[in-house]
C-alpha cells in the first residue's frame, strides 16, 4: 500500500511516500524551489516522492494531511473574536487566504496531485502527526512521547504513549499558551527572524547571563510542576496583532526590540541566556512528568522545541529516561512524515516492528544523482573536475584536504530529511583549528561570527571527546554535550571574556566545535548510518590523530540547503569553498575558470538577510 503524506500551507511544506510501512521517500519543498521554509503546496517534493516509488498519482492508496485545517480556522476565528476589535488587523490580513485556498484543502491536494488521485484524504491532528514521526520510526517498542512546538490546531504540546503499532494521545497544553511561541517572541524581541532564528537565539545563550530568568517566570509565566504553564498575554502580541511582543515586553526589558541587522548587545546575550534556562527548566519539568504518567523508560519528540538541543542533551543527562530518540525532521516537515505512518499504523492497524537502529535510515531520503547526472552538468558549465573510480584513493583525497585546512564541501549519497546536513550535503573543516570557525562563519556561510560549528564524531570516540555514555547514538546532531575536562585547555571559571570577548579564547583541543560554555551540538557517526562519511573522518584520523571534523549544513546564510549539483556548484563558486566533491568528482577552487575571492560584506548588502 502507498501511503502519501503531506505538510504543506504553514511552514516548512513537504511530501513523504510511504509503503507498506517503509519509508521511501520524503523531502521538503524549500529545496527544490530554494525559497527557505516554503510553505506552498511540495509540489516538487511530492513529485519526487512518486518518482522514487515509481508510482504515478493514480497508484497512491491514501493520502494523508498532517493538521486538521477546519479545526484551525476554529482556533484562529475564536481567537480573532476574543481580541475584537484589536485583533482586526490579523483577521484582515488572514481571512483572505483562508477564504481562497486554506478551508478548502481538499481541493486544493486535488490540484496538487493533478486530479489523478481519485482515493480518500486523511486528516490527522497536527500532533498526532507530530507524535507518530516521533515514535512509529524510533527504536523503541514502546516509550513517552512528548511534542512540544508553537501551535497546531489548539494543541501546542501534548504528551502521548506509544506501545507496538498504537499511540494513546494522554495530554495536551493549549493555546496561547505555548513553549514554542514563548521561545518565539523572544526570538523576534532580539532581533531574529521567527520561525527561522530560534537556532540563532539558542546560540546566542552561551555570550551571556540568565540575569532576566527570575523576572521571566516572575512577570511572563505561571509555571507548574509538571511543566504546564499559562502565559501573561498582557506582554505579547501574537493573539491581536502582527508582532510578537507588546509595549509592555519593551518596558519589562529596558527598551525595544532589537531591530534586525543591528549590534547585538550584552543585553540580547542575556535575554537569550534566560530565556534558554526557562525554556530548559519548562522542559526538564514536562519531561518528568511524561516519565511519571507513563512509566516508559524510553522517550520520544518531535516538533519545533524538540529542536532545541542543549534541553535535549539536559534531558538525556538529568532526566528520568534512559533513551531518548528524536525526530530529525521535528518541525512542520516531519509533520508530513508522521501522517502518513499514523495512517498505516494508527487508523489501518498494520503491526510495527522496532529496530535497534530506526526505521529512519540515517534520515538520509531525499534525491540523489548519478555520477554521470554530475558530470554532464560539470561539463555544460565548463567546471575542471577529476574523478575518482577508486573510493579508497577519493576518501584519502577529501582527508587530507580537511587535513590541510581547506573548506571542503561534500555532496553525494541521498539528501538529508530536516533542517541538519549530516555528512551528505555538508560543509567539512578540521575541528583541531583554532581560526576556523571565524573563517567558515564569516567567508563561506556568510553569518554571525558567534554562531558555533558542530563537530561530527567517530562514534566509538564520542565519550572520549564529550561527556556522553561510552558509543551513545546521536546521529541526527540532536543533543548537546559539554566537552570532556580532558580536552579543555583551561577550566571554565579560568575564562576572562564578556560577550563576543569570548570568542578570542580557545577552549579546547577541538576549538573550533567548542562553544563557549564548552558545549558542542555532537553527531556521531557510524557505518551503518553514513557508511562514506565514516571512512573520511577515519581516514582524517589516521592523518591526524582526531576523529572529530566540523560538519556544517552546504549553504549560506539565508538559503536551504542544496539539493543538486547545480545549487552546490554554484554555492562553491560564490563562497571561498577550497575544494567541491560532487560523488565521484573532485574540484579545486582554484582550477576554476573566473574564480575569485568573494566578498562577504558585499554578499550581505545585496541580499540584505537577517
Amino acid at each position: 500500500m502507498n501511503i502519501l503524506g503531506i505538510s504543506a500551507y504553514y511552514h516548512d511544506s513537504a511530501a513523504c511516500l510511504v509503503r507498506d510501512g517503509e519509508i521511501v521517500a520524503a523531502a521538503q519543498e524549500e529545496r527544490f524551489t530554494r525559497k527557505k521554509h516554503d510553505h506552498e503546496f511540495p509540489q516538487n517534493a511530492v513529485e519526487f516522492c512518486l518518482d522514487r516509488a515509481g508510482i504515478r498519482g493514480e497508484d497512491l492508496d491514501l493520502v494523508a494531511f498532517y493538521d486538521k485545517p477546519l479545526l484551525k480556522f476554529d482556533r484562529l476565528l475564536e481567537t480573532y473574536i476574543s481580541y475584537a476589535p484589536k485583533g482586526f488587523k490579523l483577521f484582515r490580513m488572514g481571512m483572505p487566504i483562508w477564504l481562497r485556498q486554506k478551508l478548502y484543502t481538499p481541493r486544493e491536494l486535488d490540484r496538487g496531485l493533478g486530479g489523478q488521485y481519485k482515493g480518500r484524504f486523511v486528516f490527522t491532528a497536527h500532533h498526532e502527526s507530530h507524535a507518530a514521526s516521533a515514535f512509529f520510526p524510533s527504536p523503541f517498542q514502546e516509550a513517552a512521547v512528548l511534542t512540544l512546538d508553537g501551535v497546531g490546531e489548539w494543541a501546542t504540546g501534548s504528551i502521548a504513549y506509544g506501545q507496538d503499532h498504537r499511540l494513546d494521545m494522554l495530554q495536551e497544553m493549549r493555546f496561547p499558551h505555548s513553549l514554542g511561541l514563548l521561545y518565539s517572541a523572544f526570538t523576534y524581541f532580539t532581533g531574529f527572524r521567527v520561525n527561522s532564528g530560534e537556532y540563532k537565539l539558542m546560540g546566542l545563550a552561551p555570550y551571556g547571563e540568565p540575569v532576566y530568568r527570575d523576572l521571566i517566570i516572575e512577570k511572563l509565566l505561571d509555571l507548574k510542576d509538571d511543566g504546564s504553564f499559562r502565559m501573561n498575554m498582557d506582554y505579547f502580541g501574537f493573539c491581536d496583532s502582527d508582532v510578537m511582543t507588546s509595549p509592555k515586553m519593551d518596558s519589562l526589558f529596558g527598551g525595544p526590540p532589537r531591530k534586525a541587522e543591528t549590534d547585538i548587545t550584552e543585553r540580547e546575550m542575556d535575554i537569550a541566556a534566560s530565556i534558554q534556562a526557562v525554556t530548559e527548566e519548562i522542559v526538564l519539568k514536562i519531561a518528568a512528568h511524561a516519565h511519571a504518567i507513563t512509566g516508559s523508560k524510553n522517550l520520544v519528540m518531535a516538533g519545533g522545541v524538540a529542536l532545541n538541543c542543549v534541553a535535549n542533551g539536559r534531558i538525556l543527562r538529568e532526566g528520568p529516561f534512559d533513551e531518548l530518540w528524536i525526530q530529525p525532521a521535528a518541525g512542520d516537515a516531519g509533520g508530513a512524515l508522521g501522517a502518513a505512518l499514523f495512517t498505516w499504523h494508527q487508523l489501518l492497524g498494520n503491526a510495527r516492528q522496532a529496530n535497534v537502529n530506526d526505521h529512519q535510515s540515517g534520515s538520509l531520503l531525499g534525491p540523489s544523482f548519478s555520477g554521470d547526472e554530475i558530470q554532464a552538468y560539470l561539463d555544460e558549465v565548463g567546471a575542471v573536475y577529476r574523478t575518482f573510480e577508486d573510493e579508497a584513493e577519493l576518501i584519502d583525497v577529501i582527508a587530507q584536504a580537511i587535513a590541510d585546512q581547506k573548506v571542503v564541501g561534500h555532496f553525494a549519497d541521498r539528501a538529508e530529511f530536516g533542517p541538519r546536513a549530516l555528512g551528505s550535503r555538508s560543509i567539512l573543516g578540521d575541528a583541531r583549528s583554532t581560526e576556523m570557525q571565524s573563517v567558515m562563519n564569516l567567508k563561506i556561510k556568510f553569518r554571525e561570527s558567534f554562531r558555533p560549528f558542530a563537530p561530527a564524531i567517530l562514534r566509538e570516540n564520542v565519550s572520549e571527546f564529550f561527556d556522553m555514555r561510552e558509543g551513545e547514538n546521536s546521529p541526527y546532531m540532536l543533543l548537546v554535550a559539554p566537552v570532556s575536562k580532558s580536552k579543555r585547555l583551561k577550566a571554565q571559571e579560568a575564562m576572562s571574556g564578556r560577550g563576543l570577548e569570548k570568542l578570542k579564547e580557545s577552549r579546547s583541543t577541538v576549538p573550533a566545535i567548542t562553544h563557549v560554555d564548552y558545549s558542542a551540538r555532537v553527531q556521531t557517526i557510524d557505518e551503518k548510518h553514513h557508511p562514506r562519511f565514516y571512512k573520511i573522518i577515519k581516514s582524517f584520523e589516521s592523518k591526524t590523530q582526531s576523529p572529530v571534523v566540523i560538519n556544517t549544513s552546504f549553504n549560506v546564510r539565508g538559503e536551504p540547503i542544496v539539493n543538486s549539483p547545480e545549487d552546490a556548484y554554484r554555492c562553491f563558486m560564490h563562497t571561498n569553498m577550497d575544494v567541491l566533491v560532487l560523488e565521484d568528482c573532485v574540484l579545486l577552487k582554484e582550477e576554476q575558470p573566473e574564480a575569485k575571492e568573494v566578498d562577504a560584506s558585499a554578499y550581505l548588502a545585496e541580499f540584505a538577510l537577517d
